[in-house]
């Protein structure tokens, strides 16, 4: 149905006039992307930077019509970018005197670039000017990530005395030892949990399903929520596994306002209190404590291991702990060979250094 609607759709567009104007072209990206399970926060992305790009063309009175935007207007849509403020397009937000972060301007060229690899395989375009264009690498940044005092403390100010405290209260554990997406937590179902064999099924980028594990004290915690505090849900079929008090489903914006204020109370500084830095901290934690990467990556949902390196950015004094009970040497008990004193350099244990006798 939904191929017959998108062919549908493109005849449509292709018997128009202005068949490869920009305006006219993004509904359909939006209604193929959604054919092939892409996920609205991405095809949301997309299409705003379509639109962005639009703005600019017309704003410097440049054609919109895909056939005649080559290389040279997206060159001068990244030097935009690049000298545009944060927020100076945003309809409720003041613009910031600061301008847009790397990775915003690295956001805004690889949608453009979706796109057009789009026009190309539908046949709109010959070939996509990115082709020939190399996107600007956005900057590596280390990840936030909370301390141990810092979850400790931010558990702490949860009350777990009341039903809906003990529910974010076995969230934050959730999100902890699974690292998954806000979104895929407020997208399961009360029967995508496994407690048995502690798996929980979500649904992640591209609509792929994964089983994803978690320890003992999640599972001491799921049971007592869903036992002794989870509502009735209002509406059976959705009967989503964490609801408001009054058995809605629990949205994301709601768990977003529900940690910040606890990470308010615990007084966090440094470190943004969101659902997205609690899979960060499960990550680090996860390696930290000797989990392998290739583990990781299936646990947490990610196509390529080229995502985890930033996750290995860890500190020196932990890689210094991992390396002292890993170090291939030191596993191998080897005895050191004695020196004949008199015979070229020794070491001194006095100062430290090699020395000569």
């Amino acid at each position: 149905m939904m191929n017959r609607e998108v062919e549908g759709f493109l005849d449509e567009v292709l018997s128009r006039e202005n068949k490869t104007d920009l305006a006219c072209l993004i509904n359909g990206y939006a209604l193929c992307a959604r054919s092939e399970g892409k996920s609205p926060n991405y095809i949301s992305l997309v299409t705003t930077s379509v639109r962005f790009f639009t703005r600019y063309l017309k704003e410097n009175s440049l054609s919109t019509d895909v056939t005649k935007i080559g290389t040279q207007q997206i060159r001068g849509f990244v030097l935009h970018l690049q000298s545009v403020k944060r927020f100076a397009v945003h309809p409720f937000t003041k613009a910031q005197a600061d301008g847009l972060s790397g990775h915003s301007i690295n956001g805004y060229l690889r949608s453009l670039r979706a796109f057009w690899h789009w026009l190309e395989a539908e046949g709109l375009i010959a070939a996509s000017p990115f082709h020939k264009i190399k996107i600007p690498k956005a900057p590596e940044k280390v990840i936030p990530t909370f301390s141990e005092e810092q979850t400790k403390a931010l558990l702490a100010q949860i009350d777990t005395s009341s039903p809906q405290g003990f529910r974010n209260y076995t969230i934050v554990l959730l999100l902890l030892d699974t690292m998954i997406r806000v979104s895929e937590l407020t997208g399961c179902r009360k029967d995508h949990l496994n407690l048995e064999n502690r798996t929980l099924r979500v649904w992640g980028k591209g609509s792929k399903e994964r089983a994803v594990p978690f320890g003992k004290t999640v599972q001491r915690a799921l049971w007592r929520y869903l036992t002794l505090c989870r509502p009735e849900p209002q509406i059976p079929s959705q009967d989503m596994l964490f609801l408001t008090a009054d058995g809605r489903p629990l949205k994301k914006n709601r768990i977003e306002a529900i940690l910040k204020a606890y990470g308010q109370k615990a007084g966090i500084k440094g470190v943004r209190v969101s659902p997205h830095t609690f899979r960060h901290t499960g990550a680090v934690s996860f390696l930290r404590n000797g989990g392998d990467l290739f583990s990781l990556q299936r646990i947490m949902g990610h196509s390529s291991l080229e995502v985890l390196r930033r996750y290995i950015a860890l500190s020196q004094a932990d890689l210094a702990r991992v390396h002292g009970k890993a170090s291939p040497l030191d596993n191998l008990s080897l005895v050191m060979p004695r020196v004949h004193k008199g015979k070229g350099r020794k070491y001194t244990p006095s100062n430290g250094r090699l020395g000569e006798e």
